[in-house]
């Protein structure tokens, strides 16, 4: 082993840099040079890459995002465009790729490991839907994100007697609305996998309001039949029933951009380093993640044809706590 590359594609996830960083730096001291592949799959099939040194990773061990840059790549979802991406790793004389992302990445990732190509994946989404890892990079600092915004909404609920509702980021996986509708004290949680009638949010902030509380919080994912948008145009409906005035936030895209705090940096820096190690291995087709504390390998068929399942224990107590 001489060279291999490393990318980072799909939604950004604070911690990114991180495992960049020690991709970058663990290859270096296995005496590779490390490719740096620019936005994700359409760089590999474009063949935008550059050559990079252990001081290029400098000082982003704190950055959110990817200096990499990440795009979407329809072109790469064809075989012509996935050639096209082997073409570049043969042109390039890598040989071996790490592909650090969620399930869109780890499913191109598999793709060309199915092509003949050595692959190895480092988990990172904040939805920590990826089968494989009991949390993904990016997730705890996402969370902490949403947390603070809630504590400071709540802040000024209670200061009008207003019911909040705050949209969270989770289109397809409700993890990050159920956890931080826990750690943030939400009287209702509504997450994709469950469906949610528009009247039990309607009940569970009018229970708050006869119990005498000072305000009022629901937290939904954006991937919910009744996200934010949904919810406001029926709760306007029903103004008069909630007690509560109310008022909506969405935070999106803010969850993505927090500096890593130190669980993620740890994380990425532990994938990221497992990663060039299965490299020296010889163990391709599998994907970095954590699992009861320690990084191990799952096969990438396993991983982009499994459903991580929602733990129901965590929906059950934020029932219990709503009271």
């Amino acid at each position: 082993m001489k060279r291999i590359g490393v990318l980072t594609s799909g939604g950004d996830a604070p911690g990114m840099n991180a495992a960049i960083r020690a991709v970058v730096r663990t290859g270096i001291n296995k005496g590779w040079e490390v490719i740096g592949i620019q936005h994700g799959y359409s760089g590999l099939v474009n063949n935008d890459v550059t050559l990079m040194g252990a001081r290029d990773v400098s000082g982003i061990i704190q950055q959110g995002g990817t200096i990499l840059g990440s795009s979407r790549c329809p072109e790469f979802e064809t075989e012509q465009g996935r050639r096209k991406a082997l073409r570049t790793l043969e042109e390039q004389a890598i040989e071996a790729l790490v592909v650090i992302g969620g399930n869109g990445s780890q499913t191109g990732a598999h793709a060309l490991y199915q092509m003949g190509f050595p692959v190895v994946g480092v988990a990172s989404t904040i939805d920590n839907d990826l089968c494989g890892s009991e949390i993904t990079i990016g997730v705890d600092t996402a969370l902490d994100v949403a947390l603070q915004a809630i504590d400071q909404l709540k802040v000024t609920a209670s200061s009008h007697h207003r019911a909040f509702i705050v949209e969270v980021m989770g289109r397809d996986c409700g993890y990050l609305a159920l956890v931080t509708g826990i750690t943030g004290g939400a009287e209702y949680i509504v997450i994709p996998e469950f469906e949610t009638d528009a009247e039990d949010v309607v009940n569970a902030i009018r229970t708050a309001y006869e119990r005498g509380k000072a305000h009022a919080l629901i937290v939904v994912a954006e991937g919910a039949k009744y996200n934010a948008r949904g919810l406001e145009h029926y709760l306007s409906e029903h103004h008069e029933a909630l007690g509560f005035d109310l008022r909506i936030t969405t935070l999106g895209y803010v969850q993505r951009g927090g500096s890593p705090g130190a669980f993620d940096r740890l994380l990425a820096t532990r994938l990221g380093a497992a990663a060039t190690g299965y490299i020296a291995e010889g163990k391709f087709g599998v994907l970095a993640g954590l699992n009861k504390g320690q990084i191990t390998p799952t096969p990438l068929s396993e991983v982009v044809t499994g459903k991580k399942p929602l733990d129901l224990d965590l929906l059950r107590l934020s029932e219990t706590l709503n009271l």
